[in-house]
């Protein structure tokens, strides 16, 4: 079966804007150590920025160190607070749903446990 990686990505970035600005790489760190599964790649990161960024989800601004590379700094707007909102109650439905799944497919497996003694 093949993995739909990255599906809830532009959730999670959300999520950690709101906390405070960061930078595309820094984003990814976060998801690599924090998330217990991270399904997100740094091509995905950096898509979901963009697409953020061009719907006004995300503003972003520019940090020219002295010495080291620029940074793409990225702040939560207004209308990237509502779109957290809206994906907070999408993931609570989901894991309504997915907590049915597996407490059903728990029966199936004790079912089939049971039949082969």
């Amino acid at each position: 079966m093949p993995k739909k990686h990255g599906r809830h990505t532009p959730a999670f970035l959300l999520l950690f804007l709101a906390e405070a600005p960061s930078y595309g790489a820094q984003l990814l760190t976060r998801l690599q150590s924090e998330l217990p599964h991270c399904f997100s790649d740094s091509a995905i990161v950096y898509r979901s920025l963009q697409e953020m960024e061009k719907n006004g989800l995300v503003e972003t601004s520019w940090e020219m160190p002295e010495t080291g590379q620029p940074r793409k700094w990225y702040t939560i707007t207004d209308k990237g607070r509502q779109a957290l909102k809206e994906q907070a109650e999408d993931i609570r439905l989901r894991l309504t749903n997915f907590e049915f799944f597996l407490s059903r497919y728990k029966n199936i497996e004790i079912t089939r446990i049971q039949d082969q003694d």
